[in-house]
């Protein structure tokens, strides 16, 4: 069979957690970069850690805001999102040079630059044990554009940089797990796999190897809690953008996918 006659492979999607890149090493690369030469892939990547190495007052508690629902951001402020953008054009540059050394011809977006967009940001937050009114530029992904991963194919893998536009067109900050599974369910991925520092979904200190979407939703609402709780709204909403299922785990992912290790969270 030609080239031209052969059928194009899914895409697959996979959020890099900021704090687990650099465990990553080279085998996991090797790993990563082979399957970029089977399928089109779309990278996203977190920030945490390298954030949190610029400056100190990125690890102060009060970097941290809490909505009136339990949920945790990154208080941002313009100058918040300088620093992110400083920091995912360091770690961006190292990501596409590994792909690179491994001879894929990766690229790098920013979410900003018309691909994603935000909703409106959360407005009330906890401080000092009071809900106060606060500028946060924060907001959840809404949509993600297509347009600009049109020509996705194997071999040329795109990192997005997952900061949005807001209905005002300011700047945003936005969770990258997110993002992933708006992106994910835009360019029709079947897989999103979401790398992260912990093998499993823990539930009652058991790890779990595969759950339906309904108990994940009911866990993360009880019982997850900071990164897993994130984690888990997301693969909802990527489950419902049509992506077929989700994983979780720190492996290499062809072991994810090929649900040799991680948890797969699925539709039923």
């Amino acid at each position: 069979m030609s080239t031209a006659q052969q059928p194009r492979q899914a895409p697959a999607v996979v959020k890099l957690g900021g704090s687990a890149v650099d465990d990553l090493d080279g085998t996991w690369w090797d790993d990563l970069a082979e399957l970029g030469r089977r399928r089109p892939l779309v990278l996203v990547h977190g920030w945490s850690k390298p954030l949190k190495r610029l400056s100190a007052r990125h690890r102060e508690p009060s970097a941290v805001l809490r909505d009136r629902y339990g949920n945790q951001s990154r208080w941002t402020t313009p100058e918040v999102i300088e620093d992110i953008k400083t920091v995912s054009a360091r770690l961006g540059a190292e990501v596409l040079q590994r792909l690179r050394d491994r001879g894929l011809r990766a690229e790098r977006l920013l979410g900003s630059d018309g691909l994603l967009t935000a909703g409106e940001a959360e407005r009330w937050w906890w401080r000092d044990k009071q809900l106060v009114e606060l500028e946060n530029l924060v907001g959840p992904v809404t949509d993600a554009d297509p347009t600009l991963l049109k020509d996705l194919e194997p071999g040329r893998p795109r990192l997005v940089t997952p900061l949005a536009r807001d209905s005002s067109g300011r700047e945003v900050n936005t969770d990258a797990d997110r993002a992933a599974a708006a992106l994910a369910g835009a360019v029709g991925a079947p897989d999103l796999v979401l790398v992260t520092d912990v093998t499993h979904l823990l539930i009652d200190g058991e790890p779990v190897r595969e759950i339906g979407a309904e108990a994940a939703a009911a866990f993360r609402d009880k019982g997850a809690t900071g990164g897993m709780r994130k984690k888990l709204r997301a693969a909802d909403e990527a489950l419902q953008r049509g992506v077929a299922r989700v994983v979780i785990g720190s492996a290499p992912v062809s072991d994810l996918l090929a649900a040799r290790t991680g948890t797969v969270i699925t539709r039923t």
